[in-house]
């Protein structure tokens, strides 16, 4: 039959999001005359928009809050996780057809087994092409936004992450800053609304002026642009370090406690730099992972002088 509803479930966060954009950009390839519907937060439309690859966001914030109002689809995609919980949200919505991995509590369903080490953007490629569909993991890059960057060329230092195990020391990041503020950088410091006063710690420890504070005061069509334009990135294992991979901004990654052959940028990007301890911890800890307060403000300012070598940054 002919393909012209895709429903895709992928109701998380922005890394979360970018990390998909190959399976999204493969399903767009496979049926270019669709209507493709991306179910995901409301928060992450603009970037949806962004992938070229989706017709519509539904607001959806998380599992158990799929509301499909329409026919139902001719395809459903589950690029949300291994089930049971998604897989029972998508069959809901009565799908001719269910594309997802295998789960004993649908043994009727097929598909890949879920591999838990896999890098992200491989699994949901590989879960594609098990149902038939040809999927490029490379295809990670997404259109420019059409708003200009709040801060061209500046170095953009992002202290925070969702999990405190995945927050390298305010101080050290305040220490990075300054050190290329000294070097004659535009260093800007961007983080959400609740992340402002992190942000404001940042900032201010490292000498620059309130205007270098950008948390809460950019949407993310803003922050897109503003990446997009940037000289330099440094920040955790969070959403934005995905937005530079997108746009082939350099950028300094500090991993911890979760390691990079998972959510970390294609090994052959060479405009990245990776620091990781080596040491696999629990990304929902409480406190730093011990693995990433290995990483020192030494590290990072080496990384940045060896991309600078390369020609990959200015300054």
């Amino acid at each position: 039959m002919a393909v012209n509803r895709v429903l895709v479930l992928r109701a998380l966060g922005l890394g979360d999001l970018l990390v998909a954009v190959p399976a999204l950009r493969a399903l767009r390839s496979a049926f270019p005359l669709a209507r493709i519907t991306l179910a995901a937060p409301e928060p992450l439309r603009d970037l949806a928009e962004l992938t070229g690859a989706v017709d519509e966001l539904l607001p959806t914030a998380g599992l158990g809050a799929l509301h499909w109002p329409g026919p139902a689809p001719d395809l459903a995609v589950n690029l949300h996780g291994s089930g049971p919980e998604s897989i029972a949200d998508l069959l809901a919505t009565r799908p001719w057809r269910l594309c997802t991995h295998r789960h004993p509590a649908f043994p009727d369903l097929p598909g890949p087994a879920w591999q838990e080490n896999s890098h992200e953007t491989d699994r949901w490629c590989r879960l594609l092409d098990y149902h038939g569909i040809p999927a490029d993991p490379g295809a990670l890059e997404l259109s420019r936004p059409d708003v200009p960057s709040p801060a061209p060329g500046a170095v953009v230092v992002h202290p925070g992450a969702a999990f405190p195990a995945r927050r390298w020391p305010p101080d050290r990041y305040a220490a990075v800053a300054r050190a290329l503020a000294e070097d004659g950088h535009r260093v800007v410091v961007t983080g959400t609304g609740a992340e402002a006063e992190l942000a404001e710690r940042v900032a201010a420890e490292a000498g620059l002026g309130a205007d270098a504070v950008l948390a809460g005061r950019t949407g993310l069509a803003e922050l897109a642009a503003l990446v997009a334009d940037a000289a330099l990135l440094v920040c955790g294992d969070t959403g934005i370090g995905h937005v530079a991979t997108a746009y082939g901004t350099p950028s300094v990654l500090l991993f911890g406690p979760t390691s990079p052959g998972r959510w970390g940028p294609p090994p052959d990007r060479d405009r990245h730099v990776v620091l990781w301890a080596g040491r696999v911890g629990d990304p929902f800890a409480g406190s730093p992972d011990p693995g990433l307060l290995r990483i020192a403000v030494p590290d990072v300012l080496e990384a940045v002088r060896r991309m600078r070598i390369r020609g990959l940054c200015h300054g």
